[in-house]
């Protein structure tokens, strides 16, 4: 048992590197990807089954949710059960397999940064059909303030979502937990709207959602006012908005992070926003001590990579000191 343990802690260090280095692997089997197939086409079979009645959806949703959760979760677990029973090093490379494809550091990382890179070159369209790649709301009518305060949001709410919060899971629960952790995150993405389609039918999956997030959203937030202090930017006064602004936001934590991000960068984020059509008037976050500029985008990243080496320290402190404990001598 104590080498598995050690192999499993290994496998979320590589994941890890492999993520830093090379970003989302696009030509093989993805966790995330399938996930996705699996609700789409778990939406379409189940839909029928359900009378088409708030109840019925809120059924169809929940069966929908814990399908998904728990075979995500299954399946992995049944392969790396084998995999280690086989041959331990077997169970390493399937585990390191599938915390590589649980983690989006890089990929949050270019991708937001083509953001920037369009504004800086003055190519507004470029940058809002960019900007449009990463975030959920209308993108066709926004300026260059507004493009760049979507970018920098998306990259503030996944540095939890997309880092801290998958190895969080996997820290506690390996590989196995992560999967289940990705499959409800991508849920919520996928089905958790309030719209007329989705606001009985995904709302199991945003409540899980919800859950999942409550505890890493936090620690990431404290992460990041450590992050603030470590790569220059103003911990003091991000640890002072995140107090005042962190509950700003229709969702219970999306505002965690972006309240520390806003404060660490002394600018202004929420506010109004548009999606499918229909303006939600949010909150607003943070102050504006200055307007909002593209290189706050690359600011922002900075902020993901300290935090996301930083959680990734403590989940290894925390799983060696637990293999200490549990396996002394």
């Amino acid at each position: 048992m104590n080498e598995i343990w050690v192999f499993s802690t290994g496998a979320i260090l590589t994941g890890f590197i492999l993520d830093l280095l090379f970003g989302d692997p696009p030509r093989m089997p993805h966790v995330v990807r399938l996930a996705g197939r699996l609700i789409a086409a778990l939406e379409k079979r189940l839909r029928p089954l359900f009378p088409a009645s708030p109840r019925g959806e809120l059924a169809g949703g929940g069966a929908l949710a814990g399908i998904v959760a728990l075979s995500c979760a299954g399946i992995p677990f049944l392969l790396l059960f084998a995999g280690y029973r086989l041959w331990p090093p077997l169970g390493f490379l399937l585990e390191s397999a599938l915390c590589y494809q649980l983690l989006a550091m890089r990929a949050l990382r270019l991708e937001s940064m083509k953001v920037r890179h369009y504004l800086c070159a003055g190519d507004l369209a470029g940058a809002r059909r960019q900007v449009a790649m990463i975030v959920g709301r209308d993108t066709a009518a926004l300026d260059r303030d507004g493009i760049a305060r979507a970018a920098v949001e998306t990259v503030a709410e996944n540095t939890s979502d997309g880092v801290v919060a998958p190895l969080f899971y996997l820290m506690l629960g390996g590989a196995a937990l992560g999967c289940f952790y990705k499959a409800v995150n991508t849920m919520d993405s996928m089905i958790a709207y309030r719209n007329e389609r989705y606001l009985y039918f995904g709302r199991a999956a945003a409540r899980l959602d919800d859950m999942l997030n409550y505890l890493p959203s936090r620690l990431c937030a404290l992460l990041m006012i450590a992050a603030a202090y470590l790569s220059g930017h103003d911990g003091n006064n991000a640890a002072r908005i995140w107090r005042r602004d962190r509950r700003r936001h229709a969702s219970p934590n999306s505002a965690q992070t972006e309240s520390v991000c806003a404060g660490a960068l002394g600018i202004r984020l929420g506010g109004p926003a548009s999606y499918s059509g229909e303006v939600h008037d949010r909150p607003v976050i943070g102050d504006d001590r200055r307007p909002i500029e593209a290189e706050d985008i690359a600011r922002a990243n900075r902020l993901l990579y300290v935090s996301s080496g930083l959680m990734l320290a403590a989940a290894l402190a925390l799983r060696v000191a637990l293999w200490e404990a549990l396996f002394p001598g």
